[in-house]
C-alpha cells in the first residue's frame, strides 16, 4: 500500500465513524427540542421525562461527536496538504463559519441548557436548546457547502493553477448543497426516529416481561406500577408509548423526505458526475433501464460481463431526466469522453510522485457504488416499513411479548445508520479518481478539478500514515466501546437514569409535583439539587 491508499483509508475510517455521531446528534436534538416544546406548552410530566431521558442520550452522543470530529480538521494538514492548498481559498469561508459561528453558538447554548434547568425560566431554557439545535443544523450546512463544492465547484476562477473564490453567494447557494442539506437532515431524523422506536419498544417489552403492564380481554394494555423500581409507574408507560409513536412517525416522514430529496440529488449527479451515477447503476451501455440486480464482474472497467438479472425499463431515464424514454450514457460511452477531456495518464508532475504517468482509472469501484446505492435505499426502506409495522402492531397500546421481536426492534436502530453511511461512502467513493470533480456544466471553467493522486501530502511517508491509521483506529475503537457502554447503561436505567430525583420520591406522589419541581421558575428541589445530576 502506498501513501495515497493509506491516507484514503485513514480519512474514510475516521470520517465514517464520526458521521455515525452526526445524524443522531442532529436528528435527536431536533426531536428533543420538539418534545420539550410540547412540555413547555402543555405542562404534562411525561414530556418532561421524555425530554430529560432522550436529552441525556443526546448529550452523550454530542460529546463523542465533538471528540471524533476534531481529528477531521487535522487530517487536512497532516495527510492532505496539497488538497488544502488547492481548495483553501474556497474552504476558508464555510469552515471558518462552521467553527467560529455555528459550533460556538451550538456549544455555548447547549451548556446553558445543561446547567439551566433550575437557574433559567422555562421559556429561556427552551430557547437555549432550540438555538443549540439550530446551530448544529447550520454547522451541518457549512460542512455540506464545502463538500458540495468538491462535487460541483462554482463561484471561482483559476488563478495560477488554483481556484480563487469570486462569488461567495454562488458557493453558499450551490444547487448541490441546497439539495444535499435537506437530504442529510431527513437522514438524520430517520436515525432519530429509529432510535426512539427501538429503545421505547425495549422498555415497553420489559414492562410486560416484568409483569408491570398487563393486557385485558379486549387486547388493550393496562398500565401498572412497580413501587420498588424508581420511575416504573403508569406515567413511565406513557413515556415509552409516546416515544415509540413519535419515533415511528418521524421515521416514516423522514423516509419520504429522503426519497424526494434523493431523487433531486440523483438528477443533479447525472448532470454533474455522470460516471458516478452510471457506475451506481452498473449501466455499462447506453439505455433507459434501471438495474435492480446485476451479476458478473461489477468491478470491471469495461463491464463486458455484467448482466442485469432484474431490470425495470424506463426507470433509469426517470431518475436521470424525469422521463421514461431519454437514453442515459453508460460507462463505456463516458469512459472515452473522460479520457479525451482529462487524459489517459496522470501528468508528469512532482505532485504525483511515483504515481506520475500511471493510467487513470475513471471508473470508480463499482462494487462500492452499485451496492452502496442499493444499501442506502434498502436500509432506509426497511426502517420506514418497520416504523409503519410498529404503529400497526401497537395500535392497542401493547407490544408483543416476543423477545426476538424486541431484539429485532433494537437492532433495527442500525438500519438508518447503515443507510446514512452507505450514502456518504457512495458519494465520496463515486467521485474518484477526483477529489474535486470536474463538472461539464461549469460555464466554460471545466478545468476546476483535482485528481486525488495529487492531493496527498508529499512529505508524509507511507509508514507515518500507517502508524497514524493504526493509532487513530485503536483510539476510535476505545471511544466506540465507551459510547456504547454509556448508552446501554442509561438506556437500561430508563427515565430514572436521567432523573435521579425520581428515586427519592414516595410512591403515590402526584407526578404534577415533579413537573413543578423541575420548572425553571422554581428553586432547587430537595432531591436532585446537584445541577450536574442531569448531565452525569
Amino acid at each position: 500500500m502506498d501513501a495515497l491508499e493509506i491516507a484514503r483509508w485513514q480519512f474514510g475510517i475516521t470520517t465514517v465513524y464520526h458521521f455515525m455521531m452526526v445524524p443522531l446528534t442532529i436528528g435527536l436534538g431536533l426531536v428533543v427540542a420538539i418534545i420539550q416544546t410540547i412540555w413547555y406548552r402543555t405542562g404534562k410530566p411525561e414530556y418532561l421525562r421524555m425530554t430529560k431521558f432522550w436529552g441525556k442520550l443526546f448529550l452523550i452522543n454530542f460529546i463523542m461527536g465533538v471528540a471524533t470530529g476534531i481529528v477531521q480538521e487535522f487530517q487536512f494538514g497532516m495527510a492532505w496538504s496539497e488538497y488544502s492548498r488547492f481548495v483553501g481559498d474556497v474552504f476558508g469561508a464555510p469552515l471558518a463559519l462552521e467553527a467560529l459561528l455555528a459550533f460556538f453558538v451550538e456549544s455555548t447554548f447547549l451548556g446553558l441548557w445543561i446547567f439551566g434547568w433550575k437557574q433559567l425560566k422555562r421559556g429561556v431554557h427552551l430557547a437555549c436548546l432550540w438555538i443549540a439545535v439550530i446551530g448544529s443544523v447550520f454547522s451541518a450546512y457549512f460542512i455540506i457547502v464545502a463538500n458540495s463544492w468538491m462535487q460541483h465547484p462554482v463561484g471561482v476562477e483559476m488563478v495560477d493553477g488554483r481556484p480563487v473564490m469570486t462569488d461567495a453567494w454562488a458557493v453558499f447557494t450551490n444547487n448541490t448543497a441546497l439539495v444535499a442539506v435537506p437530504h442529510t437532515l431527513f437522514g438524520a431524523l430517520a436515525v432519530a426516529g429509529a432510535f426512539l422506536l427501538g429503545i421505547a419498544w425495549y422498555h415497553l417489552w420489559r414492562r410486560r416481561h416484568d409483569g408491570i403492564d398487563t393486557v385485558g380481554k379486549d387486547g388493550r394494555i393496562i398500565p401498572g406500577d412497580a413501587p420498588h423500581i424508581p420511575g416504573r409507574d403508569k406515567a413511565d408507560y406513557t413515556v415509552w408509548m409516546k416515544s415509540l409513536r413519535i419515533g415511528a412517525v418521524v421515521a416514516m416522514i423522514s423516509f419520504a423526505g429522503t426519497a424526494f430529496t434523493g431523487d433531486l440529488q440523483g438528477k443533479l449527479m447525472f448532470e454533474q458526475q455522470p460516471m458516478k451515477m452510471a457506475a451506481a447503476e452498473a449501466a455499462c451501455h447506453d439505455g433507459t433501464g434501471f438495474s435492480i440486480l446485476s451479476v458478473g464482474n461489477v468491478g470491471s472497467s469495461n463491464c463486458e460481463d455484467v448482466v442485469a438479472v432484474i431490470e425495470v425499463p424506463g426507470i433509469l431515464s426517470f431518475l436521470a431526466k424525469g422521463d421514461f424514454t431519454t437514453e442515459v450514457k453508460g460507462v463505456n460511452s463516458l469512459l472515452g469522453e473522460y479520457k479525451e477531456k482529462y487524459g489517459t495518464h496522470l501528468p508528469d508532475n512532482p505532485l504525483y510522485g511515483e504515481r506520475a504517468g500511471q493510467e487513470i482509472q475513471y471508473v470508480p469501484v463499482m462494487e462500492v457504488t452499485y451496492w452502496g446505492f442499493r444499501m442506502m435505499i434498502g436500509f432506509g426502506g426497511i426502517a420506514a416499513f418497520a416504523a409503519l409495522l410498529a404503529l400497526w402492531v401497537t395500535r392497542k397500546g401493547a407490544v408483543p411479548q416476543s423477545k426476538w421481536l424486541m431484539r429485532l426492534a433494537v437492532f433495527g436502530i442500525l438500519a438508518p445508520f447503515g443507510a446514512n453511511a452507505a450514502g456518504w461512502i457512495f458519494t465520496e467513493m463515486g467521485r474518484q479518481p477526483f477529489v474535486v470533480a470536474p463538472n461539464p456544466d461549469m460555464n466554460g471553467i471545466d478545468q476546476v478539478f483535482m485528481f486525488t493522486a495529487a492531493a496527498v501530502s508529499p512529505g508524509v511517508s507511507a509508514g507515518e500514515l500507517m502508524t497514524s491509521l493504526v493509532v487513530l483506529t485503536a483510539i476510535y475503537a476505545v471511544l466506540l466501546v465507551v459510547e456504547v457502554k454509556l448508552l446501554v447503561k442509561y438506556i437500561r436505567g430508563g427515565v430514572a437514569s436521567a432523573m435521579p430525583e425520581l428515586a427519592s420520591e414516595k410512591h403515590g406522589t402526584d407526578s404534577k409535583d415533579q413537573s413543578d419541581k423541575n420548572d425553571g421558575d422554581a428553586g432547587p428541589g430537595k432531591s436532585g439539587d446537584d445541577v450536574l445530576a442531569f448531565a452525569y
